[in-house]
């Protein structure tokens, strides 16, 4: 089999798991809104048998000290809140939509105008909007501005100018699959070997990463004072308009692989980018997080920073769902 039908042996097949893993957390996330609801009325329907507020909030409260205790984060008192007012805005289920997440309703629970509200979902379930494009046009009141504006077709072309806004949360992912590189049944390789596998495989690393990837350098040189720097793998995304430095880290992310990704990108800020390029990403790719480390270093605020796991095998269904899990008991506001 040559090279080219290998290649398109390879794409079909990974096209056919990445959408099934699309269908999995689209059901998980269907299911996760729907459970939300039901939560929100049975709490909903359990405060109005109290009839008074402190009631509500005390039983609240000692609701979710036990469900914390059992499931997690996600059931803190204020996302128990969140679930309530979910169920009294959208007391009926049949209008709410399956195409959007969790997130997308917290952001609609805080437009207080119910026509507008549900302007905002059927018009996010339409045009497909994330979860940051519907942020944005709510901030931008959108739909007032709509409502209000004689040129109708200005203001729709603006919202779509603002939607089309790519932030580099909207590029990078967590977890990257890098079950192509074959190296799930070695037990140990080092940094060394994943890089070159990753450049033996480029064309399926490109495709993992996403849209508007290209391949810059390998190993990039830099002397600094006779002290030599090297960086792993630098690319250019032409649609966030900015270069992105790749550090490659087996094992777990420490606070010295921040600051050094740091460090890179502050020096590919002085000595290659160019003045009409945006700044410079600098995107961590361990084979294990570590949650300290990402909330107490420059990791937290700094917007050019990233650190993302990579997994050499597809995950499973139960993976995924246990992944969704963790998500939702670190949601935060």
């Amino acid at each position: 089999m040559d090279l080219e039908n290998k290649n398109n042996l390879y794409n079909q097949i990974s096209d056919l798991l990445k959408k099934a893993q699309n269908q999995v957390r689209q059901q998980v996330n269907s299911l996760m809104v729907i459970t939300y609801w039901n939560v929100g009325k049975i709490i909903f329907e359990d405060e109005l048998k109290g009839k008074r507020a402190e009631y509500g909030k005390e039983v609240l409260k000692e609701l979710s000290d036990k469900l914390t205790a059992d499931f997690g984060k996600g059931f803190d008192y204020r996302n128990l809140q969140y679930m309530k007012k979910f169920y009294e805005l959208f007391q009926n289920m049949n209008s709410v939509s399956s195409q959007l997440s969790w997130t997308h309703y917290r952001h609609l629970l805080k437009v207080e105008d119910e026509r507008a509200r549900i302007w905002y979902m059927n018009e996010t379930a339409k045009e497909n909007w994330s979860t940051r494009a519907l942020e944005r046009q709510i901030n931008s009141f959108y739909y007032e501005r709509l409502l209000a504006s004689q040129n109708k077709n200005n203001v729709i072309e603006e919202a779509k100018e603002k939607t089309e806004i790519l932030l580099p949360q909207d590029i990078l992912k967590d977890p990257y699959v890098l079950e192509f590189l074959q190296l799930k049944n070695r037990a140990e390789y080092t940094e060394k070997e994943l890089e070159t596998a990753l450049i033996d495989n480029l064309q399926e690393f490109l495709l993992e990463l996403g849209s508007g990837f290209s391949f810059v350098a390998r190993q990039k040189h830099f002397d600094l004072d006779g002290e030599h720097f090297y960086i792993d793998l630098v690319f250019y995304n032409y649609k966030l308009k900015c270069f992105v430095l790749i550090d490659l880290k087996k094992g777990k992310l420490t606070h010295q692989d921040v600051g050094q990704m740091d460090m890179y990108v502050r020096i590919f800020e002085d000595k290659v980018k160019a003045s009409d390029d945006n700044p410079t990403i600098g995107l961590i790719l361990c084979s294990e997080k570590n949650e300290a480390v990402a909330k107490y270093s420059v990791l937290a605020e700094n917007k050019q920073l990233f650190a993302s796991k990579y997994k050499l095998l597809l995950p499973t269904e139960e993976q995924l769902e246990r992944e969704l899990l963790k998500e939702i008991n670190l949601l935060e506001d």
